[in-house]
């Protein structure tokens, strides 16, 4: 038996908050949308254009209140082809929460408070 990764999820308050800062930051594109019938809910995949993986946010249409993420010790991690110019980009956009100078990476935190480890491309 053989698994292999598809996507990960993320539940957002905003989706058209969420969806822009995931083009300006990460440069994420929308790949597929499926929307409830019924209207309660929107998931929408974006992808990097270079791998497979996928990052789905999902929407629900009577949610009012920000998610309670906990100690939020979970995380996604992006490798940065150009990092000092992702680092700037990000300062820019005041979304660095933590930075870790030694270790070479830095956090940034998108509109629900999840944080998102960057990474220089080469180690």
């Amino acid at each position: 038996m053989k698994f292999t990764f598809s996507h990960n999820n993320l539940n957002v308050l905003d989706l058209e908050k969420s969806l822009a800062f995931y083009k300006k930051a990460l440069g994420l594109a929308e790949t597929r949308r499926k929307e409830a019938a019924d209207g309660s809910f929107t998931l929408v995949f974006l992808g990097d254009g270079a791998t497979p993986h996928k990052l789905e946010l999902t929407w629900l249409k009577d949610r009012k209140k920000k998610y309670n993420l906990g100690d939020n010790e979970i995380h996604l991690a992006f490798t940065a082809e150009d990092y000092v110019a992702a680092h700037e980009l990000h300062k820019a956009m005041g979304c660095i929460c933590y930075e870790n100078a030694a270790m070479g990476i830095y956090f940034i935190e998108d509109p629900d408070g999840y944080w998102l480890e960057i990474l220089p491309g080469k180690r």
